[in-house]
């Protein structure tokens, strides 16, 4: 069995990489527990296999107990100025500090130390509120942010492959139907444990983000009415609803919820990486419409381990999957609009353009996914992503694929 930190992601390494000693803060963004840490430590071996001097690498982890509540940027600072002035001053002095949203204006220490010290600042945390309007004011053109996600299909058979022996010779398909049961967090696929042991274990991931980081954060006093608002988002992935939606299902369950609230259990659920927003995207007004957005979830365990797997929602956790998958490869996506009909995602990245369908199976007598597709008057790949492999081929320049061959090709 390899060693921990011989973890197979090395796209994270080789992007920090690309940023050292430059003169920005390099941001880790993802939900707790998909790999930030040890991508830090793995990035430390980088560090001392360059030559850097392990007194030269200052580590710090804050959401560790050594740390008390009132634990602020001020003992923040003393903490990391000592450790700089022990440091070597005639090298360049490496930072690497996880889960700083954990220190209340955490941005006023780094940016303090960014102007005065010679070091080189790697930061990682848990809420997308790392790059607020008033952190921004701070660290205006200072920051690169680089998100990190679950592991991707091709991540998760590597890590099966490396600590489970038993799956070293498994099939493709074998892999695939793990991964779709069992999701993509790091610490469920380097071990071999049972699916329901797999949803006990994101379990207690999801309550330490609903519970610890949303709910106490943000002071919630109505904690039924927020996870039943939670529950709703779950058991409508992938389906098109807004807070309105959410306001008037309630509201003919006979229960009162201000919409307001309901915005602002949506935006926090954003902002601790639980779930994305895809918002809808009219191809012939070329505009992102305000309505009706969809929500995926950080990795497709978070629904598994609050309401178990069922192989009748397999669509929805399908398209989650392939959202991901875009997303991981940079691509911003859109639910794609066209008249009256509807595309599954756009994908966007720079001058590149994707379009996708995905379908659990293709009947022969269903063209609807096609159909779509062929009203695209554009010579960007288009794609039809299925679980049915009978039906793979080309069909006037769409690609119809299975879609473990989608989420470990090279190139899209």
């Amino acid at each position: 069995m390899k060693d921990e930190l011989e973890v197979f992601r090395p796209q994270f390494v080789k992007n920090l990489k690309a940023y050292k000693d430059e003169s920005i803060i390099k941001i880790l963004c993802g939900v707790r527990r998909c790999g930030k840490s040890t991508i830090l430590k793995t990035y430390k071996s980088e560090l001392l296999s360059l030559g850097v001097k392990e007194s030269n690498i200052i580590e710090r982890l804050y959401s560790s107990m050594d740390y008390s509540n009132d634990f602020d940027s001020n003992a923040m600072y003393q903490d990391l100025s000592s450790a700089i002035k022990r440091a070597d001053q005639n090298q360049k002095i490496y930072l690497l500090l996880d889960e700083v949203q954990e220190v209340d204006s955490w941005e006023k220490c780094v940016n303090s130390l960014f102007e005065s010290s010679n070091v080189d600042i790697y930061v990682t945390g848990s809420n997308s509120k790392l790059l607020s309007s008033e952190i921004s004011t701070y660290l205006t053109g200072r920051f690169v942010l680089i998100p990190v996600y679950t592991l991707s299909f091709a991540e998760f058979i590597e890590f099966k492959k490396t600590y489970i022996p038993s799956l070293q010779d498994a099939s493709s398909d074998e892999y695939f139907d793990l991964y779709l049961k069992s999701g993509g967090f790091p610490f469920v696929a380097k071990t071999n444990h049972s699916q329901e042991e797999n949803y006990q274990i994101v379990d207690g991931i999801f309550s330490t983000v609903v519970t610890r980081d949303i709910s106490k954060r943000h002071n919630i006093s109505n904690l039924e009415m927020f996870n039943r608002v939670v529950r709703f988002v779950l058991e409508n992935l992938g389906k098109n609803f807004s807070a309105k939606t959410i306001f008037d299902f309630f509201k003919s369950q006979q229960r009162s919820i201000a919409i307001e609230t309901i915005y602002n259990y949506l935006a926090w659920l954003e902002e601790a990486f639980i779930i994305y927003r895809c918002n809808r995207y009219d191809i012939q007004g070329k505009e992102v419409l305000k309505t009706q957005e969809k929500y995926y979830l950080s990795d497709i365990s978070l629904k598994y381990s609050q309401l178990g797997y069922s192989p009748k929602a397999v669509s929805s956790v399908l398209e989650n999957l392939v959202y991901l998958e875009l997303r991981r490869r940079g691509y911003s996506v859109f639910i794609g609009k066209l008249a009256d009909k509807e595309i599954d995602f756009i994908a966007t990245r720079q001058d590149e353009k994707v379009y996708v369908q995905i379908c659990r199976t293709l009947p022969e007598d269903s063209d609807r996914e096609l159909d779509n597709l062929k009203l695209i008057r554009d010579n960007y790949p288009k794609y039809v992503v299925t679980m049915d492999s009978s039906v793979c081929g080309n069909e006037d320049g769409i690609k119809i694929v299975h879609i473990k061959d989608f989420l470990i090709q090279e190139t899209i």
